[in-house]
């Protein structure tokens, strides 16, 4: 499904109402997790959120198809990690972020919106799943966003950070993606309740150096990101 001749910037995807509602829960939501979006920004998220209600008609994307849903559960939730993102590698010229896993490009898409100057590489082993990213790259002019389609295991690609929504195990994550952290870079895991039990199995050469509880708004759920180095890695 191709949707680059879609017309409208944002406005006339929705009807009225919805589409200012869905604008003022992002642009209020994003405050609240520290963001400040521009219209732009505003105006690309809800354009992919409608990409999402569309191609999830066809493809498996995700769960989700309601709007104002997708918004809190998948939008906001990705929104969450930015500003996390920003005190670890906002010194950085141009960190490069592998989100692993990453289905309709969750958080990829959205920290490749928020953050411009990161260039984000999202990869999943389902083709059609790739195949949207890119699609939403080319739709959004999103030039810092590439869509992958491959296992985990066989990229040959380097970032600073790995992140993770939802995609496995921590020993699972680590175990797979442990070649595409740079020497210096990290993995981060988006995940519900603090996962005790997977941090105490993981290898004994990997440590959790930082658990960030979060709040998304309008969602009564637990979220937290666990960071994770190798042992032998400076402090943060």
């Amino acid at each position: 499904m191709s949707l680059a001749g879609s017309e409208g910037l944002g406005q006339g995807l929705w009807p009225e109402d919805l589409q200012r509602e869905l604008s003022t829960g992002l642009v209020q939501g994003a405050a609240q997790l520290g963001v400040a979006l521009s219209e732009l920004q505003v105006d690309q998220l809800t354009r992919y959120l409608h990409m999402m209600v569309q191609w999830g008609r066809v493809y498996n994307l995700t769960a989700i198809l309601e709007p104002k849903a997708m918004l809190t559960h998948h939008v906001l939730d990705s929104l969450s990690v930015v500003s996390h993102l920003d005190a670890h590698i906002n010194s950085a010229p141009s960190p490069h972020i592998i989100d692993v896993g990453s289905g309709a490009g969750l958080p990829g898409v959205v920290l490749a919106v928020t953050r411009p100057r990161w260039h984000i590489t999202c990869v999943d082993a389902v083709a059609k799943k790739a195949a949207f990213v890119q699609q939403v790259a080319a739709t959004l002019s999103l030039a810092n966003l590439t869509g992958v389609h491959s296992r985990v295991e066989t990229l040959r690609l380097q970032a600073d950070v790995v992140v993770s929504r939802a995609f496995a195990s921590l020993a699972d994550f680590v175990g797979c993606s442990g070649h595409l952290r740079k020497p210096s870079g990290v993995w981060l895991a988006m995940k519900g309740q603090e996962p005790r039990s997977e941090i105490e199995a993981l290898p004994s050469d990997t440590e959790v150096f930082h658990v960030e509880p979060l709040t998304v708004p309008a969602l009564q759920a637990e979220r937290c990101l666990v960071w994770m180095r190798p042992i032998s890695m400076p402090p943060f």
